[in-house]
């Protein structure tokens, strides 16, 4: 059946969860997007950190399209030669020595956080359960991972709500080790806190939960389901401030756009997972994992990396310029890609109307709550359209301080 769909279209048949721009973007190359009309937008929000490569990039139009030629699913009855070849390269890369392969950042985390509490039953016994993570932090969307995560308007009429889940102070050293004891099996930390406000971690603070999970037997996960694959300007984050954590977790730019979540571990905790403890259905898709793994070989190499790092000192200064100048922006912060414009006092719980402003001009953008405008472009988003979304966001604010 043929039929013609339009915004108004979402409000009829989606379940009303999400609040939608009014455009509906049909088609996109590099870091431009094309709506249903044929106009013209910069993308700077890359999916929420998606899109690493940009829309539709060469490389990995070819490796879905020879992977779909081939073999789509087999399930984990089997396993299959992509799924084998990025597990072999993310462990190449990273501290890992094991892989777990899911669907999604939410899964990954989910897998992180029954892992942390299946390793600690299987060497310290089950009073050892619980989990430590940061307020105002962002974990995902089930259960338990909305639990772990410091914002408790995300659990409200959800309860009950699984326990043994404790928060503390994001970059304070002091709150952690109040809460951290014998108990603990795991703490969990965003390098960056992404939805809670692009604010990246202290590296005392980093160095400090390391120490205290060593002295008190936890495991130390990081979610870098925001910062890594290259956003950082390092593969993962993790390698920027040279803390190592126990578990990572991995998706959004993973895939480049293509559904994929990891788990990276190493080899004594990931023991935990004996056979039949986790799965999942999709996990380790060879399509998904043909994407995956010519993402991380693009990403990996130098010249993509030190173009983060060149491209985020280009988009940073541009920001700072025009927060300087229209009294919106009080700093301008995060790391590498991953960016986040805070906005003054006079324009405080306005990011909406920034966004609003900026999708009228032809830029896309993000929001992390109310008081920050979050930018999460390509990786590989070229000079001329960060100007060119600059010079958008310049007439957005211009308009909006009129």
């Amino acid at each position: 059946m043929s039929q013609a769909v339009t915004r108004s279209t979402f409000d009829e048949v989606m379940v009303p969860n999400y609040s939608p721009a009014g455009f509906i973007p049909v088609r996109g190359e590099g870091s431009r997007v094309w709506d249903q009309s044929g106009r013209e937008y910069v993308d700077l929000a890359g999916g929420i950190a998606v899109n690493s490569l940009g829309h539709c990039h060469p490389e990995l139009v070819a490796a879905l399209t020879e992977q779909a030629g081939q073999l789509w699913h087999v399930s984990n009855v089997f396993t299959n030669e992509p799924a084998l070849k990025l597990a072999s390269l993310l462990v190449e890369k990273t501290f890992a020595e094991r892989v777990f392969f899911c669907n999604s950042g939410a899964e990954a985390n989910e897998a992180a956080f029954k892992l942390a509490r299946k390793y600690a039953s299987d060497h310290f016994g089950a009073h050892k359960h619980e989990i430590l993570s940061t307020r105002n932090s962002f974990h995902g969307r089930t259960l338990f991972t909305v639990s772990v995560g410091g914002q408790p308007k995300y659990t409200e009429g959800f309860a009950p709500v699984p326990a043994g889940i404790r928060h503390f102070d994001y970059n304070d050293i002091e709150s952690l080790e109040a809460l951290i004891s014998d108990a603990t099996c795991a703490v969990v930390v965003e390098p960056v806190q992404g939805e809670g406000g692009v604010l990246p971690a202290n590296q005392a603070f980093l160095e400090a939960a390391r120490a205290l999970c060593d002295k008190h037997g936890a495991l130390l996960i990081f979610d870098e389901v925001q910062t890594g694959v290259g956003r950082s300007g390092s593969l993962y984050a993790y390698m920027e401030y040279g803390v190592t954590p126990d578990i990572l977790t991995s998706a959004k730019s993973l895939g480049g756009g293509f559904p994929i979540g990891a788990m990276l571990t190493t080899s004594k905790v990931g023991a935990s997972f004996v056979v039949g403890t986790h799965g999942s259905t999709y996990g380790g898709n060879p399509l998904a994992c043909a994407v995956a793994l010519r993402v991380i070989e693009i990403v990996s190499r130098q010249e993509t990396l030190d173009g983060v790092r060149a491209k985020a000192a280009r988009l940073s200064r541009g920001l700072s310029e025009l927060g300087e100048r229209f009294g919106v922006f009080e700093s301008v912060r995060g790391m590498g890609l991953l960016l986040g414009c805070v906005l003054t006092s006079a324009y405080a719980g306005r990011a909406r109307d920034v966004l609003k402003a900026a999708e009228e001009e032809g830029l896309m953008l993000l929001v992390a709550g109310t008081n920050v405008v979050r930018l999460a472009p390509s990786l590989l988003v070229s000079d001329a359209d960060i100007d060119e979304g600059l010079s958008r966001l310049e007439r957005a604010l211009s308009r909006l301080t009129r």
